[in-house]
This record gives structure tokens, sequence and C-alpha cells, in this order.
């Protein structure tokens, strides 16, 4: 029988590190290196031989998946299934596998293991994804451009500036991630219900032990499993992320419409737009993050109420895990990763920048006029009202702003047509925008070094 792939994360979407990270084989392989470590923290202290301990270690580098699916088969106990699979291997030491522990001491602390690696993968591509930006937001920061609020067309910003806030974002996600890490890289081995009992009264300075040859943190108490919260930061994380993510990508969409035409993603030669429309160049890349990015925020509901459980404990967060763990970890790497390359190879079609900064015949200054004229001393709140009532008449006369405005003796009585034509041009009017994505740059470029 040929077993084939179901989830897309199999064969359409995700990188191959961070596959290899959450697949069948490496869960295996992390709860064994914890029952590693377990014997061996036990026999630091005491409770066992460091004989059998390593005999352990030796027996639990021959078990195999195959053979502990088996044993599950039979008696339908996963973490069971696996502490046989290492005894049938470690000889009269096979006695001393798994002692003292409770089932989640070693999923939990696999666990941490496996998302300790994760953070690795994703502050990379954080990182990554930064230096574009940055990279991005020095290329176009005098580039000026349509803003847009409410989706009409305001005052003048540039390229440059938008890179750089995006920038701004993403090292704020590293940040997040960094500080996440002391809380979300633990481990325990607290027992049946959290008090030690089965390891005594040496129960703490063996979990300090077991999780130091782990690399990992041990948590301060615990029931039978380690508190769910640190887990729904995690997910709270990638769900920040990945709107972030969706946010640049929603942007690139609207920026690549036929009607505005200012960026478009990059597009291959033999690419295909659409099955029927031969001429379609469609930002496929962009919609894929802004899809995937919905799954990864409906993570976050599951991964809260996971920590809600009965009592000591029940089994209600474990099917859901087996689930979100994965399937967020690898979306959200792998829209990272898809993200980075529309960036960096992200077109801006200049002429259309600018066609689209005089598409409405300068009424996009108006702002910059009316600053002008409470300068000169004109009431600011006359100037405004001249100014909307010229911008008015200019958008349905489609006639240029300069030309209204010096046919009101009042406006022109301060300043002249060559004035207004001056003050109405977009490079005149960008503020510190320039200097401000220079002090990004100059504060981030550090953390990508």
């Amino acid at each position: 029988m040929i077993c084939m792939a179901i989830h897309p994360i199999e064969f359409r979407y995700g990188t191959p590190e961070m596959r290899k990270i959450w697949s069948e084989e490496q869960r295996f392989s992390s709860i064994v290196t914890v029952e590693v470590a377990l014997a061996r923290a036990e026999a630091i202290h005491g409770l066992i031989t460091r004989e059998s301990a390593e005999e352990i270690a030796r027996g639990a580098t021959e078990a195999t998946l195959e053979r502990a699916k088996e044993i599950e088969g039979e008696i339908g106990h996963d973490m069971m299934a696996i502490v046989r699979a290492i005894t049938e291997r470690t000889g009269e030491a096979g006695r001393w596998v798994h002692y003292g522990a409770t089932s989640n001491d070693i999923l939990d602390t696999a666990t941490g293991l496996q998302l300790k690696d994760c953070l690795t993968l994703l502050e990379e591509k954080l990182l990554d994804l930064l230096r574009v930006l940055l990279d991005r937001a020095e290329e176009t920061k005098t580039l000026v451009c349509a803003s847009r609020t409410h989706g009409q067309i305001g005052v003048p910003t540039t390229y440059g500036l938008r890179f750089a806030i995006w920038a701004s974002e993403t090292s704020r996600h590293i940040q997040r991630l960094r500080d996440l890490r002391p809380r979300i890289e633990v481990g325990q081995l607290t027992g049946a219900v959290g008090t030690q009992a089965a390891i005594g009264e040496k129960g703490v300075e063996i979990q300090r032990s077991m999780m130091k040859l782990l690399g990992l943190t041990p948590v301060d108490v615990s029931n039978q499993l380690i508190q769910r919260d640190r887990y729904a930061e995690y997910f709270m994380l990638c769900a920040t992320i990945a709107t972030t993510l969706d946010k640049i990508a929603i942007e690139i969409r609207t920026l690549q419409r036929t009607e505005i035409g200012e960026v478009e993603e990059a597009f291959g030669k033999k690419q295909v737009g659409s099955s029927t429309m031969p001429h379609k160049r469609n930002p496929v890349k962009s919609e894929q993050v802004s899809g995937l990015a919905r799954v990864i925020r409906s993570s976050v509901e599951p991964a809260l109420l996971n920590n809600t459980l009965w009592d000591e404990r029940d089994l209600t967060n474990s099917s859901a895990e087996r689930v979100l763990f994965p399937e967020t970890s690898i979306l959200t790497d792998h829209i990272l990763a898809v993200m980075i390359r529309v960036l960096s190879g992200l077109t801006i079609h200049r002429r259309n920048v600018q066609k689209n900064l005089e598409l409405l015949h300068g009424v996009t200054m108006a702002e910059a006029v009316m600053i002008e004229l409470t300068r000169l001393g004109m009431n600011r709140q006359d100037a405004h009202e001249r100014m909307r009532i010229a911008s008015m008449q200019a958008l349905e006369q489609e006639q240029h702003l300069a030309d209204v405005l010096s046919a009101d003796r009042t406006i022109a009585s301060y300043v002249s047509h060559e004035e207004l034509l001056h003050l109405m041009e977009p490079d005149h009017y960008l503020g510190t925008s320039v200097a401000q994505v220079d002090a990004l740059i100059k504060k981030l470029s550090p953390l990508c070094s």
C-alpha cells in the first residue's frame, strides 16, 4: 500500500530544516535524548549507577522508531512504547529506564528541545528579513511616493519610510523571540503530579542536572506537565510575526493592482499567471503569505485553551498540540522564507510612482500650502477652509491646484503662483523622513552583523 501525503506541509509548504525539527523521527530522537539525560542525571546523584546510565545511553542509540510504533500498536501508549523499545536494548540496566519520571516529564522536555531548535531557525529568518528590509530602506529612502490613508492618496511619503517601518516591527519580533527563550526552552522532572515523590529528596538537584545536560532551564514548579501559558506565548509570537508578514503582503498586493502598478513581485520567464488569461502577472506569493497567516493566527485560541486543564492535568491539550506545534512552526517559517524572497526580488516601477504622485492635480500638497499660509499670517482654520474648497474645485474641474489658488485674491496676496508651484513639489515636503530612515538603519544594523 502506498502511503500518500495529506497535509500540504508534507509536500507544498515548509523548509526542509523546519520540517525536520517537527518530523516523527526528530520527535523520537528528542524523547530518547531526554531519557538518556534522565538516566545520567540520576547517576550523578546516586540513584542509579553510572554503568547503568551508560548502558541505557548505549541501548537508546539502538532503539528505533519502527520498533516503538510496533509496541504502541500493541499497548496503545506512545511514551511507554518508547520506554519499552529502549529497555529491550539495555539488558539488566533496562530496569532503570524512565525511573521516577512520568510521561510528560519526557514529552514536554523533548518539546523544549524542539522549540529551542525551532526558535533558532525563526530567529535566523527574522534576521534575514531585517537585512532585506534595511537594504530596501536604504535604497529607497529618497524615493518619494503617494501615501494613502483610508485608501485615498494623502501627502507624500517615501518607500524608504515604508520599508523602515516594517524593519522596525521585525526588530521587535526578534526581541520578543529572544525574550521568550528562557520561558519556553524549559524542561521538567517532577513526577506524576509535580511532587517529585518518585525520585525523593534529591529531586530538585536531579532535575537541575538533567536540564543542564540538555541545555534547558528547569521549571520552578509544575504539576504533571509544563504549564501551557509558556507555549501559548510561543503561538502568539508566531501569530504576530505572521500578521506583520500579512501586512507587508497586503501592501504589496495593493500596490501591484493594475490601477496603481507601483510594485510587482518577481515573475519568472516561464511563470503562468492564469489558466485562461495569458496576460496575468499575479502577486501569488504575497497572497500565499496572507492566506497562511490566517491559519497561523488560528492556533492562538486552542493554544490558550490548552492551559485550562482539569486539576493536575487532563489530555485535551495533547491531541491539539500534535497538530499545532508542527503546523504553526512550519507555516511561520515558510511564510518568512517566502516574504524574504518576495522583498528581495520586488520590482518598483518608478514611472508609475511618479504618475500616482501627480494623479490628483496637486491637491495632495494642500496641507503644505495650508501650513505655509498659516506661517505667513493667515488664520489656520481659514487657510484650511480655503484649501478644502480649492481642492474640491481642482478635482471637479481637473485643474491644477496652483491655478485654482492663484485665482483666489486672498491667497494670492500671501503667495505667488511661482511660490505655490515650489511649495507643491513633493520632494520639498518630506519632513524628517530621510533622517528617520537613516537613524533606524544605524540603530538596527548591528542586529544583522
